[in-house]
C-alpha cells in the first residue's frame, strides 16, 4: 500500500463512507453471520462498518502491512467480537475449514500471487462458506494511477478472476462490474463435500 493509500484509509472521511455506503454496496444483500475474516484489512474502517452491522459475527481481520495492523487494532479495540492480527493471505496462519465467511475489499490486486491467496481462501472457509467482496479491475485509468503511487499491484480483469476462483474450487461464482467497468464485486462459495454415498466412484460399481 502506498503512502497515500495509507492516509486515506485512516481518514474519518473513509470510515464514515466505508460504513454507510461502501460495505452494503460490497455484500450485495448478504449478511456476515459466524466465523468471518477479512483479508487484507487495512486500517479497520471496513471491519468498524461490520462490527457495527453484524454484532454476532466474529470477525477476524489480517493485514501484512504491521503498521495498518497497529491503526487497525487501535480501531477496533472497543470491538471484543473482532481480533486483528498481521498474517499474509498467500499462507493464512488458519486451520482448514475455519471461517464460515472471506471478505475482500478493494485488496486482491495489491497480491502478485492472487491465485495463491484464492487457494488459501478457499482452504480456510468451511464447505459452503462465501467468499465476497470487490475490487479494481484491470482498465487503463486503474493501470496508470498504481504506476504513479508506485505501489506493488497486479490488476485483474473480471475473466481472469472468475476463472482464478473456479481454479480455487469455489462454485455459484459471480463477477459483475460497477461504475462503469472500474470496479467489479465478486462471489463464490466453497464447495460441499457430496453426502456419503453418492456421486463416488465406489457407489458408481455397486
Amino acid at each position: 500500500m502506498s503512502a497515500l493509500e495509507r492516509a486515506f484509509c485512516r481518514s474519518s472521511a473513509w470510515r464514515f463512507v466505508a460504513r454507510k455506503a461502501v460495505l452494503p454496496w460490497a455484500l450485495n444483500h448478504h449478511s456476515l453471520t459466524g466465523d468471518v475474516l477479512e483479508i487484507g484489512g487495512g486500517s479497520g474502517a471496513m471491519a468498524a462498518a461490520a462490527a457495527h452491522s453484524f454484532g454476532h459475527a466474529r470477525i477476524t481481520v489480517i493485514d501484512v502491512d504491521q503498521t495498518m495492523v497497529d491503526t487497525a487494532r487501535l480501531a477496533l479495540a472497543g470491538f471484543p467480537h473482532v481480533n486483528v492480527q498481521n498474517a499474509d493471505v498467500t499462507a493464512l496462519p488458519f486451520e482448514t475449514a475455519s471461517f464460515d465467511m472471506v471478505t475482500s475489499y478493494l485488496m486482491l490486486h495489491h497480491v502478485i500471487d492472487w491465485q495463491d491467496a484464492l487457494a488459501e481462501v478457499s482452504r480456510v472457509m468451511k464447505p459452503g462458506g462465501a467468499f465476497i467482496g470487490y475490487d479494481l479491475t484491470d482498465t487503463r485509468l486503474a493501470r496508470w494511477v498504481h504506476r504513479i503511487d508506485g505501489s506493488p499491484h497486479r490488476i485483474i480483469a473480471p475473466g481472469e478472476l472468475a476463472d482464478g476462483l473456479a481454479a480455487a474450487g469455489l462454485t455459484d461464482i459471480s463477477v459483475r462490474l460497477s461504475f462503469r467497468g472500474h470496479l467489479m464485486r465478486f462471489h463464490g462459495r466453497r464447495r460441499r463435500a457430496a453426502p456419503p454415498g453418492r456421486h463416488s466412484p465406489a457407489a458408481a460399481r455397486r
